[in-house]
């Protein structure tokens, strides 16, 4: 059985990264969404409204689990039984941090592999960041993240 892992903050959950979580789980037979706590990156949801925000987002993928961690991805892998790791790629710059990541991923964990899904044109401008932001500005978000999500962010910007 292959178990992948897909790996993000999630600060919140975009439609790219569904994109990327539903090709995924096109792929292998079973996906773990695995969203970090990433405390130094300030997150604007705690980790339990994230992780509850990407499990009623994936609720229609029934090979898709959602678990927060914090620690070393390599080490969640290992505890999940995961054997792969899915990223998604929007441009270049993606790639080169990304590909650094890989690199010291296999390097502590060889039986571990990276795979990497590029988005598609539509999502390629796409961050939660900007998603943030936008919000915060009372801006349109329907279009970049879904009903339950846009909800939690207008709450938050309320």
């Amino acid at each position: 059985m292959k178990r992948a892992i897909t790996p993000g903050t999630f600060d919140p959950i975009t439609y790219g990264h569904l994109d990327i979580i539903t090709r995924a789980a096109q792929l292998m037979d079973e996906v773990v969404v695995a969203v970090a706590a990433s405390p130094k990156k300030n997150p604007l949801f705690s980790l339990d409204e994230r992780v509850e925000l990407v499990r009623s987002s994936t609720a229609h993928l029934p090979n898709v689990t959602v678990e927060g961690f914090d620690g070393l991805l390599v080490d969640f892998a290992k505890e999940t039984g995961a054997n792969v790791i899915i990223k998604g790629l929007r441009a270049v710059t993606d790639f080169e941090y990304e590909f650094q990541m890989a690199a010291l991923n296999y390097e502590m964990s060889r039986d571990l592999e990276t795979v990497f899904i590029m988005s598609p044109p539509q999502y390629m401008y796409l961050s939660s960041s900007i998603v943030r932001e936008l919000a915060s500005l009372h801006g349109d978000i329907d279009r970049f993240v879904t009903p339950d999500v846009a909800r939690a962010l207008n709450r938050k910007f309320a």
